[in-house]
């Protein structure tokens, strides 16, 4: 038998063979895929917390709307890793697609959610959906990934193992440290820099930009050229909207504090601690808001800051501390009264303050208080600043006033403790008095009576009263300050409590020989404590917020 030899010509063996697809080594692929989920854990985080962040400032109560957003996002990430499962058979294109998607959603989140704050006077509903739809797109990332990912760095029959586990380690490593940068960058980069609406918009584009580019780039040959055309046009058409939201911020922000405060915004500034807008005519009485909520409404804000010094200055006077106050209203009925030798006025935000000494219209309402060489202003955490204030001053104080918002806005709770009126009462004198806004009498009954009760467990005697007259849509608490978009008249008065250290309740009258105030005498003070006490319900437990906080309707 004779054997014959066939040789095939080598471009016969090419076609003969089975075409194979190519391999990319997987360090190739490893290191921009790690990179780009560092990015998108970042911005993920940055939406997160700018969702928390202005829901707060908008509707009030920072923790629940930290548990509201959180706990919806949360969800919403395994139930976008489920529905992932159906994009993995085309995981390049459905990664690009959900990661331009995440870009558009997240960064105009912030902008979508001040609108319906401005516009519809309704925001809760739209925390929701944000949360939900970012929550969704954030979950489908990382199934999406592991789907490229073990695509790519082993070539069949090669007998190289498959790490897969090793492969899932390294992505959340780089997600969980993504997610730290993130949190990290929100608020001492973005915030300080570029604002909320502007720090949305920007990390939209960088989110738009990295998963794009990873797809378009790393993962190209996963696509068609279909394919590639329709996520080159998306991700253009992301970054277009980002870009234009971008330039017309300032008019967006501008129209929209328009539709909440009026048309004669005077003053509006971003602190490092919130927003300060001041309302009113150029020779009309001014308001003053802080984040959304009126704190001084000009036409009558003597009745409040009358009825919360007046009382408490009916004996020794010398020395008054202020924690609040930075808009210099309390400041100017504290100095009517002779014998004050000295003022300490505690408020954390120093804008409030530069703002009451140089608006003229808030400067000629505070009597250019700030100016009297008797008033120090400290600018630090009252709570901190008093926990030391016992070894520092040299005398106690004889009068002691707490102008601060309701206790129900989460950022003032503290103050309304048993931990510290106990502080208080370290550094006020035997025969001192303290004076204590405690929020509405009437719209928060349980509230005022938890701040009586807590007052009473820190070692006080207390005498409750009120004061009414408050103009329609005044918002000492947290409720929204909004008078256009007729969220009703707000509450009719405010309350307050005066307090001694003891048990025998303090005398509510007026200081001899002292000013006159406009709304208060011996009858009105009488009537005021009448109305207060016929609020009184069962007894109500002590606030100690560091441990058990009880404050809330």
């Amino acid at each position: 038998m004779i054997e014959q030899t066939v040789t095939v010509p080598p471009e016969e063996r090419v076609r003969r063979e089975p075409a194979r697809r190519p391999v990319r080594p997987r360090e190739a692929v490893r290191f921009p895929v790690l990179a780009v989920v560092f990015v998108c854990a970042a911005c993920g985080l940055v939406y997160e917390l700018e969702l928390v962040a202005l829901s707060s400032y908008l509707i009030g109560d920072s923790v629940t709307q930290a548990s509201v957003v959180l706990s919806v996002m949360v969800f919403a990430m395994g139930l976008g890793s489920l529905l992932a499962k159906r994009l993995r058979c085309r995981a390049a294109v459905g990664f690009g697609l959900v990661e331009a998607a995440l870009a558009l959603v997240g960064g105009c989140s912030a902008m979508v959610l001040y609108a319906a704050f401005a516009w519809l006077g309704e925001s809760r509903y739209v925390v929701v959906a944000f949360s939900l739809a970012i929550g969704v797109l954030i979950g489908a990332e990382i199934p999406l990934l592991m789907s490229l990912i073990q695509r790519t760095g082993r070539e069949p029959g090669s007998g190289e193992p498959d790490d897969a586990a090793g492969t899932v380690a390294d992505l959340f490593a780089a997600d969980y440290v993504g997610a730290l940068v993130g949190g990290l960058a929100f608020p001492f980069l973005l915030l300080p820099w570029l604002g909320q609406l502007t720090g949305a918009l920007v990390t939209g584009a960088v989110n738009a930009v990295a998963g794009g580019g990873l797809v378009l780039w790393v993962f190209r040959r996963d696509l068609t050229a279909r394919s590639r055309a329709l996520l080159l046009a998306v991700n253009l058409g992301v970054l277009a909207v980002l870009a234009t939201a971008t330039v017309l911020v300032d008019d967006f922000e501008q129209a929209a504090r328009r539709a909440v405060y009026g048309e004669d915004v005077r003053v509006a500034v971003h602190t490092d601690l919130q927003e300060v807008v001041v309302t009113g005519g150029p020779e009309g009485p001014p308001d003053l808001f802080l984040d959304g909520r009126l704190r001084v409404s000009g036409e009558d804000e003597y009745r409040y800051h009358e009825a919360l010094v007046h009382p408490a200055m009916n004996g020794p006077h010398a020395r008054v501390l202020i924690v609040g106050g930075g808009d210099g209203m309390a400041v100017r009925e504290v100095l009517r009264h002779p014998g004050v030798r000295s003022v300490t006025v505690v408020e954390l935000d120093p804008g409030v303050v530069r703002l009451a000494r140089t608006d003229p219209a808030l400067a000629r309402l505070n009597a250019q208080a700030f100016r009297d060489p008797r008033v120090r202003v400290v600018h630090e955490d009252a709570f901190h600043w008093l926990r030391g204030a016992a070894d520092r001053v040299r005398e106690r104080y004889d009068v002691v006033l707490s102008d601060l918002p309701d206790p129900g806005i989460t950022p003032s709770t503290k103050l309304y403790s048993e931990e510290f009126y106990g502080l208080v009462a370290r550094i006020l004198g035997p025969s001192g008095r303290f004076a204590v806004h405690a929020g509405s009498v009437t719209d928060r009954p349980h509230t005022y009576w938890t701040v009586d009760a807590t007052l009473r467990a820190a070692g006080f005697a207390t005498r409750p009263y009120s004061a009414s007259g408050r103009t329609p849509g005044f918002a000492a608490g947290p409720d929204r300050a909004d008078r256009s978009a007729g969220t009703g008249p707000g509450p009719c008065d405010w309350g307050f409590l005066l307090a001694v250290p003891g048990d025998r309740p303090p005398a509510l009258g007026l200081a001899p020989g002292g000013p006159r105030p406009r709304s208060l005498d011996a009858e009105t003070l009488a009537d005021a404590a009448r109305r207060a006490e016929r609020t009184r319900g069962a007894e109500t437990p002590p606030s100690s917020t560091l441990v058990h906080p009880r404050y809330g309707d």
